[in-house]
């Protein structure tokens, strides 16, 4: 989208001396640009905030040196993101030309607060991520102020209620712009789980499901402008509608998008909780051939007291028991979890009893992370802190365990015929996904010829690696053939 730049590094030098070398004078200050950092869930953040203001009569550019004002979208769950979030800052802030205005945004902002314009000086704005709805007011007061520094505008930490512009964000505007195959579709924000280790319940507030009506517009508009997939998040998409008392609100909204929008080739669900995953769930993504074959199910752990410091479900046997039912119902699910390594009075039995439990399950996908001890968490102040070689050590184990089983998965799929969307191609290869493969955080099926992106192949598949497929095209379909002239 126009106006919005998604970045896991910042933006480039490249971008941000061409900054320093702009002096140029806008007759109106409206320009915007916003830098997103971190997940999916910002870049959605993002795509509302572009919306929002271009409703109220700014205009996005791609540029930063064609920006008034330039918006970073921060994230703060962790350490590196903090440090990838200011370095980004005092980056454009040293580089800005005269009149240019700098705003932190996000996660990041509304963690710090005030604070973050004395580890970042000179910024021009602050403005959490429970305030969407006062960004037009803020670029308003700023651009009053143009060409002088000005203090910090502080962030405000009002959680909004459901149904206001400032918590379900405005539709995605992208008419006249190039269609995308894939778009993530966030329908709630905020998480009551209260894990130990995890920031998000401080920086998000509880759990809050975006209004049915809302979803099921911004789903339909998608679908008319060229989205072959639809990728449904939150911080935990599994609790949406508990807030309201819902306790198969998932499964109903999946049927309901689907009735919507029953020419969506792709739905697919991210970050479920493993203790909601109803037989509900299971029998409405086993029913629809729209409903990908694929969860991400983030468990932690696999020892039953590590879980139960993390604060986390400890059940194992009942989680595995959660994974047989998916199988049973689903025989080729792709399954995809998170784990932690290295957490606060981790031992070796532990450790061991985690090997174990990906040894017994088997995921096809699994995300490692070293254990980043967070200030303002229950964790922080837990005794037997584990020191990082240890935890580098045991990241490694982890790895080299599921490499060989993500191996031996993928080597099961050679021989079948999938479907695939193409993501892009270059140098005479290209690269696409199968239901098996979420964007950016999972392999991908690799394929000889440049395809258009966008377009849908049927391939077979002849060859694995640890992480990708190799295939030969079957049949193939033109990007974005199934949009009428009627479509927006």
């Amino acid at each position: 989208m126009e106006g919005v730049v998604t970045t896991g590094t910042g933006i480039s030098a490249n971008d941000v001396m061409v900054m320093g070398r702009m002096g140029m004078a806008h007759r109106k200050r409206d320009r915007f640009l916003i830098v997103t950092l971190g997940c999916p869930k910002n870049q959605v953040d993002s795509e509302g905030i572009s919306a929002q203001l271009t409703q109220s009569g700014y205009r996005a550019v791609s540029h930063p040196e064609g920006a008034d004002f330039i918006i970073v979208n921060t994230c703060g769950f962790l350490e590196v993101a903090r440090q990838e979030a200011i370095q980004t800052l005092r980056a454009l802030v040293a580089r800005r030309r005269r009149g240019q205005q700098v705003i932190a945004a996000g996660c990041l902002a509304q963690l710090w607060g005030d604070a973050l314009t004395r580890v970042v000086p000179g910024l021009d704005g602050v403005i959490g991520t429970r305030s969407w709805a006062d960004i037009p007011t803020l670029l308003e007061q700023l651009g009053r102020q143009a060409g002088r520094r000005v203090r910090p505008i502080r962030p405000v930490v009002h959680v909004p209620e459901m149904g206001s512009a400032s918590s379900d964000q405005a539709l995605l505007q992208r008419d006249g712009r190039r269609p995308r195959a894939s778009a993530y579709l966030k329908i709630a924000d905020g998480c009551s789980a209260g894990c130990a280790f995890c920031l998000i319940p401080t920086i998000k507030g509880p759990a809050r499901s975006r209004p049915r009506d809302v979803i099921l517009c911004e789903a339909r508009k998608l679908v008319d402008q060229g989205v072959r997939e639809i990728i449904l998040i939150a911080q935990d998409t599994t609790a949406y509608g508990y807030d309201r008392g819902e306790r198969e609100g998932l499964a109903v909204l999946i049927e309901e998008i689907l009735q919507i929008v029953p020419e969506l080739r792709w739905l697919r669900l991210m970050y479920a909780y493993p203790g909601r995953v109803s037989e509900r769930l299971i029998e409405v993504m086993a029913i629809h051939p729209q409903v990908c074959h694929y969860l991400d199910l983030p468990v932690q752990h696999g020892h039953p007291d590590v879980l139960r410091r993390m604060r986390r479900p400890h059940d194992v046997a009942d989680l595995m028991r959660c994974m047989e039912r998916l199988r049973k119902a689903m025989p080729d699910i792709a399954l995809r979890t998170s784990l932690i390594v290295g957490y606060p009075g981790e031992t070796e039995q532990e450790f061991q009893g985690l090997l174990n439990f990906i040894q017994a399950v088997r995921f096809d996908r699994v995300g490692v992370f070293l254990y980043s001890p967070e200030p303002g968490t229950l964790a922080y102040e837990l005794p037997g802190q584990v020191p990082e070689h240890v935890k580098r050590d045991r990241y490694q184990q982890v790895m080299g365990l599921q490499q060989s089983i993500s191996l031996a998965c993928n080597q099961s799929q050679v021989g079948r015929r999938l479907d695939v969307l193409v993501e892009g191609a270059n140098d005479g290869i290209s690269v696409a996904r199968s239901y098996r493969d979420a964007p950016e955080v999972d392999g991908f099926v690799l394929l000889h010829g440049e395809h258009p992106a966008g377009s849908w192949l049927n391939v077979h598949i002849t060859g694995a690696t640890p992480y990708d497929l190799i295939a030969t095209v079957e049949t193939s379909e033109r990007p974005f053939d199934h949009i009428t002239s009627g479509s927006s």
